[in-house]
């Protein structure tokens, strides 16, 4: 097994390729077999996967809430 790569894009991945890469880390977390070094890599990316993932879904609820704010003030 390798250690995964790093990328430097992470945070211009969607929110499906960030959340389809973070279930591949986590399968192979899972599968065990990784080296200590690799198992911290995968675990290091997770981590990054995850943040990206969080900020979709925090700029979803933003959104979200300001277009029901929004229809509050039409009422």
């Amino acid at each position: 097994m390798s250690t995964p790569p790093t990328t430097t894009g992470d945070k211009d991945l969607s929110y499906e390729d960030a959340r389809a890469q973070l279930l591949e880390v986590v399968r192979t977390l899972e599968q065990g077999g990784a080296t200590l070094e690799e198992s911290i890599a995968l675990w290091e990316r997770g981590e990054r996967l995850a943040e990206v993932c969080q900020q979709w879904l925090d700029g979803a609820r933003e959104r979200l809430e300001a277009v029901l704010a929004g229809a509050a003030d039409e009422d």
